[in-house]
């Protein structure tokens, strides 16, 4: 492996689209709304966490746009792994990054790690509900343990892609 990390091309079913990065309806949604999948409650033009049992009776029922997300499979963001490190210490990483996807969810619940796939070469990809945790999970790494980190982001909708990696 080169010691400079190059940007590999994006296999196709990978592709940023139009069509995938329109995640945002043109109307706010109806208030109070409450995602039966997860839970989450919709008030004041913000998705949060309940911190209190929200009054059903009042409540519209709406599929959050995490959970929409997961279900058509459609991410925000991609975190691709790769590099001997990863190899050594792929429980370490992982762990890192479920924890700071918790520490996210508090401000964003709506910022979700998705999946995690690893391929038969041992690298890993992470898909991310939202560009923003995708981006910070790769700051998390690069202060946590360093190594090579690359942004691309996409100008037409919102999805980002990360790649690091680190050789030892």
């Amino acid at each position: 492996m080169t010691s400079r990390m190059q940007t590999p091309h994006l296999p196709p079913d990978r592709q940023i689209t139009n069509r995938e990065g329109r995640h945002r309806g043109y109307h706010a949604p109806p208030e109070p709304a409450v995602c039966p999948e997860c839970g989450n409650v919709y008030r004041h033009r913000r998705w949060t966490q309940p911190t209190s049992p929200p009054l059903l009776e009042e409540a519209t029922s709406l599929v959050c746009p995490a959970c929409r997300a997961e279900k058509s499979g459609i991410a925000g963001g991609y975190l691709h792994l790769e590099g001997q490190f990863l190899m050594n210490h792929r429980d370490d990483l992982l762990r890192l990054l479920h924890n700071e996807a918790e520490r996210a969810a508090e401000d964003n619940p709506l910022a979700r790690i998705m999946a995690i796939d690893t391929d038969e070469e041992g690298r890993t990809t992470v898909k991310t509900t939202t560009e923003h945790l995708v981006q910070r999970l790769g700051r998390a790494l690069e202060s946590a343990y360093h190594g090579e980190v690359h942004y691309v982001f996409s100008r037409v909708n919102k999805l980002t892609h990360v790649w690091w990696q680190r050789e030892e």
